[in-house]
């Protein structure tokens, strides 16, 4: 959030619901109105430049792994402030590793669903902070670049900035696709979708 408004809000609560369809959970609520209440707690805690994450669940069932017990989804709407790095970091750079993980494969789970199932990011920056780093740069199965642990990756080189394609195994995001635009129409730079190796970057 920004200044009283949803950083591309119509478009976060698509990609929840085009997700929730990807995982067979219907969330019985019309988007208009899932982007009220957003806008809603956003207003309530007073916050004019803030993170927001909206969590929906399947709701309450027992121990077994039959969603069809599951009668209601729950909604839970966080929003806050966060700091995901230290000042120093947007003045002097941070400092990366490779993590030993990869990627989880676009084979096992689309990477179009964003969902919370974050084990694999959180083992990787664990293993990052380890390390004395700030970030892991995640490899996909075949070695490519695809990610970091929270982060998209860009790097700009000889006038021309390159970032790993969709089919690297990389979660279409949204923020990604607007750093993207304001690169190309804003700072008038070339930018190449292309799978490149650790070596490249």
């Amino acid at each position: 959030a920004y200044n009283g408004r949803i950083f591309k809000l119509r478009e976060h609560v698509e990609r929840l619901y085009d997700s929730a369809k990807g995982i067979l959970l219907d969330i019985q609520m019309p988007q208009e109105q899932m982007e009220k209440i957003i806008v809603q707690a956003v207003a309530i805690n007073g916050l004019h430049d803030a993170y927001v994450r909206v969590v929906v669940t399947r709701g309450f069932g027992d121990l077994g792994l039959d969603m069809r017990k599951c009668k209601k989804p729950t909604v839970i709407v966080i929003a806050d402030k966060i700091e995901l790095y230290p000042d120093f970091v947007y003045q002097q750079g941070m400092k990366l590793i490779t993590s030993s993980l990869r990627r989880t494969s676009n084979q096992t789970l689309d990477p179009a669903i964003k969902s919370l199932n974050y084990l694999n990011n959180i083992l990787a920056r664990a293993e990052a902070s380890r390390s004395g780093a700030q970030e892991a740069i995640l490899l996909n199965m075949e070695g490519y670049v695809a990610e970091c642990s929270g982060d998209n990756i860009f790097y700009l080189k000889k006038g021309v900035v390159w970032t790993p394609p969709l089919y690297a195994g990389i979660l279409p995001g949204i923020t990604r696709a607007a750093a993207i635009e304001i690169l190309r129409e804003k700072l008038r730079l070339s930018v190449r979708e292309e799978l490149f190796g650790v070596v490249d970057l």
